[in-house]
């Protein structure tokens, strides 16, 4: 697992956007039963903006979702699928510090799909989480099982568990392993 922390290039775009991804990786399914009126979501990592356009079409009143990613290009990519689209409105772009998400406001739902597994720290990256989500706000993470192994995953869990997050489920999704957490922290 050398290359685990290798950042995905915007030029794999295409295979994030697939048609076919929406069969395997269905937003809905993943989210189902978390979201409410007025939430405020971050997609972290959100690369070209897969599960970012999915979730601004599900959230309802004022909510919104802030699309963070490290790379300028996929923050590009998300913005030209919005442009000139109701869509505009209900998602906030936001780029990412090398070492730090850097999004201020505290959000109900984090969604990190595929992208745990690049962080450098782990340790700092939860923590960080744990102060942008409001206490019982929920953390979903989904790994990518052809990229972190079983044992890898469970480090991750407890470090997120030793954290203050608390394991809610643990859902099945396709070729990934995946936990939903809720932030213990007041």
């Amino acid at each position: 697992m050398k290359n685990n922390k290798r950042v995905c290039p915007v030029s794999r775009t295409r295979w994030l956007d697939a048609r076919f991804r929406k069969w395997i990786h269905n937003p809905k399914k993943i989210v189902n039963g978390y979201l409410k009126d007025n939430m405020v979501i971050l997609d972290v990592g959100c690369g070209s903006g897969f599960f970012t356009v999915e979730l601004a079409k599900m959230i309802n009143g004022s909510g919104k979702v802030i699309a963070a990613d490290l790379q300028t290009g996929m923050l590009e990519k998300v913005k030209q699928k919005i442009q000139d689209t109701e869509l505009e409105s209900k998602i906030q772009l936001h780029k990412c510090g090398k070492n730090k998400i850097g999004v201020t406001e505290k959000t109900d739902l984090v969604l990190a799909f595929y992208m745990v597994h690049e962080v450098p720290d782990q340790t700092r990256f939860f923590n960080e989480i744990r102060s942008i989500l409001k206490p019982d706000g929920i953390l979903i993470v989904v790994e990518p099982k052809f990229h972190v192994s079983e044992i890898e995953f469970e480090a991750t869990v407890k470090k997120a568990t030793t954290l203050g997050f608390k394991t809610v489920k643990r859902p099945r999704i396709w070729l990934s392993r995946a936990l939903v957490l809720k932030n213990t922290c007041q």
